[in-house]
Order: structure tokens, then sequence, then C-alpha cells
């Protein structure tokens, strides 16, 4: 069988969701390099982060249950549809880390001092219209 990259994560959790929802929908699918991210994260960026590889015949099956996924509208607690406080779009990024203020500066600087993984950084929404971080 033939495998092929339908996907690309940074972040072994969201690559596990994505596996798990493709393997409900009765799509074989294996993660590859994902321990040498999960080792230290900034080799993602050297081996092209944890790839997530599927038969070439359930290509179409599972790039319509990807798209279904990461098009759903983001709920908070209650149910109710999060939308950004500036535009009111519905298009929203969970989980962003930005590193703006006064506090990210510093964390860039010590991270390129020391060679460390950036120690502060704050995770938000972000609107993908209009560019604004919001929690």
């Amino acid at each position: 069988m033939e495998l092929i990259t339908i996907k690309t994560f940074d972040n072994s959790i969201k690559a596990h969701l994505m596996k798990s929802k493709l393997e409900s929908e009765n799509i074989l699918c294996f993660l590859f390099d994902e321990n040498i991210v999960g080792l230290n994260p900034l080799y993602s960026l050297s081996v092209g982060g944890i790839k997530l590889k599927i038969g070439k015949s359930d290509i179409d099956k599972a790039a319509l249950i990807i798209e279904e996924t990461e098009k759903a509208t983001l709920t908070n607690d209650h149910g109710e549809v999060i939308n950004c406080p500036s535009c009111q779009s519905e298009e929203i990024y969970s989980g962003f880390k930005s590193m703006a203020g006064t506090k990210g500066i510093i964390s860039a600087i010590t991270s390129i001092l020391f060679m460390v993984f950036p120690i502060y950084y704050k995770t938000v929404y972000k609107c993908k219209k209009c560019g604004n971080e919001f929690k």
C-alpha cells in the first residue's frame, strides 16, 4: 500500500485527534516523525513536522473529512459560537501562541541569547480575517 502525506502538524495532540477522527471513519492512517518532534519541538522544522499518512485509495474521503473538521465553528462551554470582537468573524484560529507585548519581546530576546525554546507565550484566539488576538 502506498502512503500519502495528507496533513502535517507541529503538535502531537492535534495529530492524534485528527488520526482518531479518520480512524473512526474507517480510514487506516499512520503518524510519522512523532517521536523526534516530541523529543525536541524545534526539530519539527527540520523533519517537516508530524506527518499524517493515509493510503492512496482513501485520499478523497480523508480530504473531505479534514476539510469539514477545519471549517467547523468554534464554540465555548455553553455552546455559543465564538466571534471576533473586532469584526464579528467566525473564522478563528484556536490555541494561537502569541508573544505580543513586553513579556513576549523579553522572552524572544532571552530565547535567542540562550538558544532555548521561548519561555513565555500566551495562548489566545486569533481572527483569520483581521488578525485580532483575544481570549
